[in-house]
C-alpha cells in the first residue's frame, strides 16, 4: 500500500510539472479594450461586446490574420479583405464585388466600422445576419462569394503551422471550427473604430468649418431643407447612422425586397440598412447596389429623384415633390459637409492594414 502511494503521489507530481511547464496548457489570453474615442465616449452608450466573445488582444490579432487570409475561400484567391479593403474603409469601388468563380452578385460591398454600436444587432443591406459572429460565416460559403465549406476551410488551417497554437491561446482549444474562426473575425472587426474626421475635430473644439461646410451642416438638420438627421443623425449621434432599415425612395416597384426577404413581411419590402455617412470619400459607389457612382448623384437623387412605392418611410416627407430640391448652391454646400466625416487616420491605421 505504502509502495502505491508512492507510486501515485510521483505520478501526481510529474503531471502537475507537466501542467505547469505547459505554456498551452496554462495560457490566459490578454483583455483588450477598444480604443473609443472621446466624441463617443461623451455622446454614445457603451459598445456591445457580447459575453460569450470578449475582447483579447490574442482573438484579435488571430482575427486579423483571418480576415486577411485567402485560404478561407475555395480556391486561395480571395480573402475577407478582397471586398472589405481598408483602404477603402473596408469596402471595395465596385458596384458589385465578384465572387471566385467570376460570378456577380446584387449587392454593393458594406464599410465596416464603429459595428461594435449597433444595437440592432442585425447586419448586411437587408438585415438578415443576426451578431457579427453570424455574419462572418456566411460569404465563405455562399456560392457568388468566397464559394467555400467551412469543413474545408477548418482542414486548412488547422494543418497550418501556426494556426492551432493562436487559436489555443485565444480561445484554449488548438481544435479549429467555424465558429471559432467567425469569433476571432468579429472580435477583430469590432476594433475597427472610425472618429477622427475634421467634424469630430470641430465637435470637440480643435478645428473650425468653412463657411460652405457650416451652411451645408444647417442643410443638413433642417427639416425645409436636406431634412438628413433623422436616419442619419447630428452631431450628438456620431456614427452618422441610426442603423436601422428604411425603404429611402430609391424604387417604385422593387426587384431587391431588402428587409422584406428576410422578414416575409410586405411592410419591410424595399426597405434596407442606413449606412453611415462617415468616410464616403472612400466608399463609392453608394447605395444598396451601388447605383449611384458620385456623392453628387446621391444628393442629386434625394433633392429631385426620390420615387414613391406603398412601404415608402414616413420619414421621406418631401415624396411628393420627388425630393428636398435644393439649389446648386445649397447641393454644394451640403456635399461639403458631409466630406467633413472623412476619416484619413482611419483608412491609414497601421493596426488595420495587412
Amino acid at each position: 500500500m505504502k509502495t502505491f502511494l508512492l507510486l501515485f503521489f510521483g505520478f501526481f507530481c510529474m503531471m502537475a510539472c507537466s501542467d505547469a511547464n505547459s505554456g498551452d496548457q496554462t495560457y490566459i489570453p490578454i483583455p483588450a479594450t477598444l480604443d473609443i474615442p472621446v466624441l463617443f465616449q461623451d455622446r454614445l452608450i457603451d459598445p456591445l461586446i457580447p459575453t460569450n466573445n470578449p475582447l483579447t488582444e490574442e482573438g484579435i490579432a488571430l482575427g486579423k490574420k483571418l480576415f486577411f487570409d485567402r485560404r478561407l475561400s475555395g480556391d486561395h484567391s480571395q480573402s475577407c479583405a478582397s471586398c472589405h479593403n481598408p483602404r477603402n474603409a473596408f469596402t471595395d469601388n465596385s458596384q458589385f464585388s465578384n465572387g471566385i468563380d467570376g460570378s456577380v452578385g446584387t449587392r454593393n460591398s458594406m464599410p465596416l466600422f464603429n459595428l461594435a454600436w449597433n444595437f440592432s444587432d442585425r447586419f448586411a443591406w437587408d438585415g438578415k445576419e443576426l451578431g457579427l459572429e453570424q455574419q462572418a460565416l456566411e460569404p465563405v460559403q455562399n456560392p457568388i462569394e468566397m464559394h467555400s465549406n467551412w469543413s474545408d476551410v477548418a482542414l486548412k488551417l488547422q494543418q497550418d503551422t501556426d494556426y492551432p497554437t493562436l487559436f489555443l491561446h485565444a480561445f484554449g482549444t488548438s481544435t479549429i471550427d467555424s465558429s471559432l474562426v467567425a469569433k476571432a473575425i468579429a472580435q477583430f472587426e469590432r476594433t475597427l473604430i472610425s472618429g477622427n474626421s475634421k467634424f469630430d475635430h470641430y465637435l470637440m473644439g480643435s478645428t473650425t468649418l468653412s463657411p460652405q461646410e457650416m451652411d451645408g451642416f444647417d442643410i443638413f438638420t433642417r427639416e425645409d431643407k436636406g431634412d438628413c438627421f433623422h436616419c442619419h443623425g447630428g452631431e450628438n449621434n456620431p456614427l452618422w447612422t441610426d442603423n436601422g432599415f428604411h425603404n429611402n425612395g430609391l424604387d417604385a416597384v422593387f426587384t431587391d425586397l431588402g428587409l422584406g426577404a428576410v422578414t416575409g413581411d410586405p411592410n419591410d419590402h424595399g426597405k434596407f440598412r442606413t449606412p453611415s455617412l462617415r468616410n464616403l470619400a472612400f466608399t463609392a459607389p453608394y447605395m444598396h447596389d451601388g447605383r449611384f457612382t458620385t456623392l453628387d448623384e446621391v444628393i442629386d437623387f434625394y433633392s429631385e429623384g426620390l420615387q414613391n412605392s406603398p412601404t415608402i418611410d414616413p420619414l421621406m416627407k418631401s415624396i411628393d415633390q420627388g425630393g428636398v430640391q435644393l439649389s446648386s448652391e445649397e447641393k454644394a454646400s451640403l456635399k461639403a459637409f458631409l466630406l467633413t466625416l472623412t476619416d484619413h487616420g482611419f483608412v491609414n491605421h497601421p493596426d488595420f492594414q495587412e
